[in-house]
């Protein structure tokens, strides 16, 4: 007879909150007048997000470490569901916060004129119905419910305690992004191919995820991380002996799932044509947000899951960290698009945190340290990157008649913006300077952090050539400050389109971006206070 399992909806509070949000938004697509839709949307993810942050604040002040779904009989095959412990409250604390970020400039709307997306996805670009849509000026007010429901996917997949769990979150997040890749404004048919192509191998990604947890429960008999660990201990040198192959297969799957969500090379193909492609609000949550949930669960699965093989699955790691690091930092000095440049330094990004994953030490003083470095870089990277791409995002090409067109993402066309727009230079050199891990800035905290633990860890060989790949990527990053500060201003006008949404995200990611790296103490302290317990 089965027993329904128990749910503690307390400490399922906060992902419910913005799942609820999300549902709401699309009743409200269903019903709602056009005219009103927007400011119903912006009420619910303000709300969703806002009672979120009040839940993790509760649970925070609570302490104890929760179970959501929890079996009724000892030997059902029932998932742990989501952990909620100190590391999941921080990595929810700043999805939340990147979201946050993020839904400020989904909602952008430059000087009043319309927002980034188009305003009928159905209409062939070009067609006399789009151009019925433009002069309509439709708006795809969907986009906030999708954003909800990518946010809420993303906080269960990065406290996912078992293998199916994290499935069904990876799915419930990517889906939403496929169909926000392309909805792209004006460069319709680019965002079109960007959603097929980032749908169809993430589709591919997915089922190799699907079928390494199948191989993972048919050598162990469980999905929970927790038994596959204590498992896994106990058959240590017996058991498995025969089976050992197909569980490396397995585990490999499912790494290869996970990496293909970091963006580590080689299973990064589709993010410069997707970054460049999809409509740059949802690049900058792709960026930062994607990123931070998959290291998340990249870090519970090899250390709450998989450590007992890690002498199997740490050299692959180190490979994959290098290739990562070297073909990010070489291939992005070539880029002439400002969104494809920062594309290939997400992936570069991506091999700087896998050096302190790969180079986790025995022991547990040490161990520590490095998953705090991991926090602590994947907070700050994920604030400099929404702000960034803020930033991006109102760099305006002029048309003949002084109108405002599109993004101008050419390189070139940034020329003399130092002098023309001084702040929009000014705050856009000061998260270049952060990426390029330059002291001062959050990103030389975080680069010192995973770079320290890679030394520590016995692989100083590997800090070192992250080293040197941080300094070639900082050639790049120092190009676009000399491009603004010291070349002529572009024969094509380009204009900075500021809206208070936006403005309000950036400023308080420029900001951040420099508390966190004149005073990272409180941060430091809160990340290596919550991971004793472990992840």
């Amino acid at each position: 007879m089965f027993t329904a399992p128990s749910v503690d909806w307390l400490a399922a509070w906060p992902v419910l909150a913005v799942l609820l949000a999300g549902v709401t938004g699309i009743v409200v697509e269903a019903f709602a007048p056009r005219w009103s839709r927007r400011s119903i949307q912006l009420a619910l993810v303000t709300a969703g997000v806002g009672i979120a942050l009040v839940g993790l604040v509760t649970a925070w002040v609570d302490g104890a470490d929760r179970v959501v779904i929890r079996s009724a009989t000892p030997g059902d095959i029932v998932p742990a569901g989501m952990l909620i412990d100190r590391t999941t409250l921080f990595l929810q604390g700043a999805l939340l916060l990147v979201g946050a970020l993020s839904l400020l400039l989904i909602a952008e709307r430059a000087g009043g004129r319309l927002n980034s997306f188009a305003p009928q996805a159905a209409a062939v670009p070009g067609s006399s119905y789009e151009r019925q849509a433009f002069q309509a000026k439709l708006e795809h007010t969907e986009i906030f419910p999708l954003a909800m429901f990518a946010l809420g996917g993303m906080m269960v997949f990065a406290s996912a305690a078992d293998l199916l769990t994290m499935f069904v979150a990876l799915e419930v997040f990517s889906l939403p992004l496929y169909i926000m890749c392309g909805l792209e404004r004006r460069r319709r048919l680019l965002s079109q191919e960007a959603a097929l192509k980032y749908f169809l191998l993430g589709a591919f990604s997915s089922a190799v995820f699907l079928f390494g947890v199948a191989l993972i429960y048919a050598v162990t008999g469980t999905v929970s991380l927790p038994q596959l660990t204590l498992r896994l201990e106990q058959a240590r040198g017996f058991d498995f002996a025969n089976t050992l192959p197909v569980l490396v297969v397995g585990a490999l799957f499912v790494l290869i799932g996970l990496l293909f969500k970091v963006g580590a090379v080689p299973f990064h193909s589709w993010t410069p044509d997707v970054y460049t492609g999809a409509p740059t609000p949802i690049t900058g949550f792709m960026a930062a947000a994607t990123k931070m949930a998959a290291f998340g669960a990249l870090l519970r699965v090899l250390f709450s899951g998989l450590d007992v093989l890690s002498e199997m699955w740490s050299p692959m790691l180190i490979a994959v960290a290098v290739l990562t690091m070297v073909l990010g930092s070489l291939v992005a000095i070539a880029q002439t698009d400002v969104k494809r440049m920062l594309a290939y330094s997400s992936i570069a990004h991506a091999g700087f945190i896998l050096t302190a994953l790969v180079a986790m030490p025995d022991d547990l003083a040490s161990l520590q340290q490095a998953r705090s470095s991991v926090l602590f870089y994947l907070l700050a990277y994920g604030i400099t990157t929404v702000a960034a791409f803020g930033l991006v995002m109102m760099v305006r090409e002029v048309r003949e008649d002084g109108s405002i067109a599109g993004e101008a993402n050419l390189l070139s066309q940034w020329a003399g913006l130092g002098r023309t727009e001084p702040v929009f230079a000014a705050a856009f050199t000061v998260l270049l300077l952060a990426f390029a891990g330059i002291p001062m800035t959050s990103g030389f905290i975080g680069k010192f952090g995973v770079f320290r633990a890679a030394v520590d860890g016995g692989h100083a060989w590997l800090a070192l050539l992250g080293v040197l790949c941080s300094a070639a990527a900082a050639f790049f990053y120092i190009r676009v400050v000399v491009l603004m500060y010291f070349s002529d201003t572009s024969a094509r006008p380009v204009t900075v389109a500021v809206g208070p949404l936006a403005a309000a995200a950036i400023s308080m990611g420029v900001v951040a971006t420099l508390l966190l790296g004149v005073i990272p103490g409180p941060v430091l302290s809160l990340t290596d206070a919550l991971v004793v317990a472990g992840p």
